[in-house]
């Protein structure tokens, strides 16, 4: 009998995520509480980024994969970044977070966002 893997990839989604006002992914929005109790679950990569509104915390139980993770105030300020792991754990609840914004693991790096940068999402 053969085992077939599934592959499913979440995204690239019809919305586009801002850097600092610069264009640098694709993007969806969870912005239901079905679609952010979804999330990533029961994928097994992504592609662009998932921004979960009304989210200041995310775990990674029952994840297949590593992602990026950064956690930002209303205006968009990011508070925090990390690389989460499957079944690590969870981003500690930021004070003031807001918003949280998965991806593939080493995007954020990539697109150089850190602490104190501005992140945004322009809807389709």
């Amino acid at each position: 009998m053969e085992h077939r893997t599934h592959q499913r990839t979440f995204g690239p989604g019809p919305d586009r995520l801002l850097h600092n006002g610069r264009p640098v992914s694709a993007c969806a929005v969870a912005d239901t509480a079905r679609s952010r109790r979804k999330g990533l679950l029961g994928t097994t990569a992504v592609e662009g980024a998932l921004w979960l509104t009304r989210c200041p915390c995310v775990h990674m139980i029952g994840m297949r994969y590593p992602i990026d993770v950064a956690v930002l105030d209303k205006h968009g300020t990011v508070l925090h970044v990390t690389t989460l792991r499957p079944w690590s754990g969870m981003t500690r609840p930021r004070l003031r977070g807001a918003t949280t914004v998965e991806t593939a693991e080493g995007a954020l790096a990539a697109w150089g966002v850190t602490r104190g940068d501005r992140l945004a999402v322009v809807r389709a």
